[in-house]
């Protein structure tokens, strides 16, 4: 089974403790604390503590990795408000269609056609956020 950082450094602070005991040589730390750093597995970090007594790195049970279900936020799973509404379209092209008659026609109430759109469609105004 494969170690992480913890467990190498819970193996170099045993090793610190035998050397400081006098159970192990300068050169004996410096050469097993290398090997502890380099370590991927808990055999390979157990091989170096078999003609050693306690303290041994101890190994915790194995992390169990948890897939957290983060909700999304509510802004992301609306549609944006042009699909959400189809009467978000309608007003700008209602617009464009009164301004093209008004000039075309002459017809100044046409002008207002996108206010009526906005009334039939019921869209109003919020203070602060926009059209709705």
């Amino acid at each position: 089974m494969r170690i992480g950082d913890a467990e190498r450094e819970d193996g170099l602070r045993a090793l610190g403790v035998h050397m400081s005991a006098g159970r192990l040589t300068v050169d004996e730390y410096g050469d097993r604390s290398a090997k502890v750093t380099t370590a991927t597995t808990r055999g390979e970090l157990t091989a170096l503590f078999v003609d050693l007594p306690d303290p041994r790195p101890h190994y915790g049970p194995p992390a169990v990795i948890r897939q957290t279900h983060s909700p999304m936020p509510a802004y992301a799973r609306r549609p944006p408000p042009a699909v959400r509404r189809p009467s978000n379209l309608l007003v700008p092209i209602a617009a464009v269609v009164g301004a093209i008659l008004f000039f075309r026609f002459g017809l100044f109430p046409l002008l207002f056609l996108p206010l009526i759109v906005m009334m039939v469609t019921g869209r109003r105004h919020h203070a602060g956020r926009g059209w709705r």
